[in-house]
């Protein structure tokens, strides 16, 4: 009802603008605020606020406050600041290191073996937790140290303890996809089962990449040292390995086991879940009043930031779509004559080149209220679109200038390490995410099977 209100009274208050060009003035405003270095949410929000004001006068305000109402009383939301906070305890318990060890040792005698722990580890810790920087910088610290200890080439390193760690984005639990279940009104549960097989395949394709890599040379990924791996004994690696993957699968069968067998909600599942870590922080004896005090200030931070840059967003694309924008952009697409899956391909470009300079949930925020209404109209499936588009924004955390990954680890590693070495190495794994796109549009059953055969 809003946005009729909003157009209607466009039509009397700016009709010597075209929209075409609020549109470029919009977007423009938008690039302007970003290379200044100015924060996201505030861009977006004061963009809302300027058109807005310029096209409706005071009345926006009112708009405004709807508008986050309505997204302030989202239920799914509530999942998020719940897996964030499970993230945080993660990282205090302990689990990635004891994971992290024992598979080194089992996979130790292989050339690039601990590049091949590093993706394991990583897919493992992604099914437990949806944060990026916790995921990059666990492996940094635990991964770097001994991999420069072993030799290893830099670049190969760097690159891969990057897109490992972007694997937490992607496969579930992922706030991510809670934040496109919502914008999509789509069913988290069944967004999370999409997203599993593809999270899977590039890590496949990344262990795969360090494996041929090490192979052709295996200076690159040295195995571990004869001594050192004498030094255990194959049963005591095994009994290793059991101990430090039941913790884990556990809380992954607790979180998205409920969520799929129709036991819990997602919002539920998530509360689950943060229950579990507690119990495994003490179960690992890494509790401590002050290490919670953190991870409950950093769940807030977080929190905010997220809540601060959807209130932006929901602004800005309220007034965008109110000014003519979506079809503006729906139009220019079209009018490209390039078929449906033209058409598919030139919104994956968008995401990715807007992956360069925006993060991930700028991206969702603005893209799903112009781009699902055209890919329905196109007749691809919902769930199977917005998982391309998870599977896209892989990239984004890696793709300079702003690729958030590179300085998450950047800042765990080594002074002398300078930010072209970084650039270098996630080259070859922004490739591999590019075939993992092309596997999935390719077949999509890659993402439809699983959400066939469970409970929405």
């Amino acid at each position: 009802m809003h946005q009729e209100y909003l157009c209607g009274e466009r039509e009397r208050t700016m009709s010597h603008f075209s929209p075409e060009v609020l549109t470029v003035l919009m977007f423009g405003g938008l690039l302007i605020g970003i290379f200044l270095g100015h924060r996201l949410a505030f861009v977006l929000g004061g963009l809302a606020i300027i058109f807005g004001y310029i096209s409706w006068g005071p009345s926006i305000f009112a708009i405004f406050i709807n508008r986050i109402w309505g997204l302030m009383d989202n239920y799914v939301l509530l999942a998020i600041p719940l897996f964030i906070f499970m993230a945080q305890l993660l990282n205090q318990s302990g689990v990635a290191d004891d994971l992290f060890d024992a598979l080194r040792y089992l996979l130790g005698t292989l050339k690039g073996g601990i590049g091949i722990t590093v993706v394991i580890v990583s897919t493992i810790f992604a099914a437990c937790t949806g944060i990026i920087g916790a995921s990059v910088v666990t492996m940094g610290f635990l991964a770097l140290p001994i991999m420069n200890r072993y030799g290893y080439d830099k670049k190969l390193s760097y690159g891969t303890i990057c897109a490992g760690g972007t694997l937490g984005i992607l496969i579930p639990p992922s706030i991510m996809l809670v934040i496109m279940a919502s914008e999509g009104a789509l069913s988290v549960g069944q967004l999370f089962a999409g997203a599993i097989i593809p999270g899977f395949i590039l890590s496949v394709l990344y262990i795969g990449y360090v494996l041929i890599k090490c192979h052709i040379n295996p200076e690159l990924g040295p195995p571990l040292s004869a001594e050192e791996y004498a030094a255990i004994s194959k049963s005591e690696i095994a009994v290793k390995v059991v101990k430090s993957l039941l913790p884990p699968m556990l809380l992954v069968i607790g979180v998205l086991g409920s969520i799929f067998f129709g036991i819990a909600t997602p919002t539920e599942g998530a509360a689950v879940g943060a229950f579990l870590t507690f119990i495994l922080v003490l179960a690992y004896k890494k509790f401590t009043w002050k290490g919670f005090f953190e991870a409950m200030m950093k769940t807030g931070a977080t929190t905010t930031m997220v809540m601060m840059v959807a209130i932006g967003a929901t602004c800005f694309t309220g007034v965008f779509i109110a000014m003519g924008g979506k079809e503006v952009v729906t139009g220019f697409v079209l009018g490209l004559g390039l078929g449906k899956w033209g058409t598919f391909w030139v919104m994956m470009f968008i995401v990715f080149i807007l992956g360069m300079f925006i993060d991930w949930l700028g991206i969702v925020l603005l893209c799903f209220p112009v781009f699902l209404p055209l890919a329905s109209q196109l007749g691809f499936d919902p769930i199977w679109f917005v998982v391309m588009i998870a599977v896209n924004l892989q990239a984004s955390f890696l793709t300079p200038p702003f690729g958030y990954a590179l300085f998450y680890l950047k800042g765990v590693s080594p002074s002398e390490i300078s930010i072209s070495d970084l650039y270098r190495g996630i080259v070859p794994y922004i490739i591999l995410m590019l075939i993992g796109l092309f596997i999935c549009a390719a077949f999509p059953q890659i993402v439809l099977w699983l959400p066939s055969i469970i409970v929405g």
